[in-house]
């Protein structure tokens, strides 16, 4: 039995440094309109990739080509204009900033008893602030129906960005795909 409890809490103790090592990850949110066939959709257009913040061309680039993988993927068929889905994706990149701040007492204290209290020394903090700079990015995907030029998908993925990627084209791919996930297949 006590065996069991100390292999349980090394199983936390693990689960819990591997979590910590891997930082941050894709969040990714969805929403559609309840009211849209995506049965009748069967092609699609790229109409504009709006960046904001220092997304490099090249990324951008990355960014509609992923989303054309993925649809084509789908069973979608990419058409130059007039499809009957049109696409549009936004980046977001901001410098953020964030602080913590950490206090450390120490000296010596009171001492009790069981037959008295005796007094100490004071107690002594010591607070030290520390900032992180980091860039925050998000990248929201907007199907709009061509014909009615309503909204009838949005994916965005936010991440918090430490440093930059060494494979940025295999980063963006999965990060696109991980966001159009819950995006329905065409229907055959």
């Amino acid at each position: 039995m006590k065996t069991n409890k100390i292999s349980q809490f090394l199983l936390i103790i693990t689960l819990s440094i591997v979590a910590a090592s891997c930082g941050s990850t894709l969040k990714v949110t969805n929403d559609y309109d309840k009211t849209a066939n995506f049965l009748i959709y069967k092609s699609f257009s790229i109409y504009s990739l709006k960046t904001t913040g220092s997304v490099s061309q090249l990324n951008a680039d990355r960014i509609v080509n992923s989303i054309k993988a993925e649809m084509i993927a789908k069973g979608y068929n990419y058409v130059e204009s007039n499809g009957d889905l049109t696409i549009n994706a936004i980046t977001i990149l901001k410098d953020k900033q964030s602080v913590s701040a950490s206090t450390n007492y120490y000296g010596y204290g009171g001492l009790y008893r069981p037959y008295g209290y005796y007094g100490g020394m004071g107690m002594a903090s010591n607070t030290s602030v520390s900032t992180y700079n980091y860039k925050d990015g998000s990248l929201t995907i907007e199907m709009v129906d061509a014909k009615s030029t309503k909204m009838v998908w949005q994916g965005i993925g936010n991440k918090e960005i430490d440093s930059p990627s060494k494979d940025p084209d295999t980063a963006i791919r999965e990060g696109v795909n991980k966001i159009m996930a819950s995006f329905p297949a065409a229907k055959k």
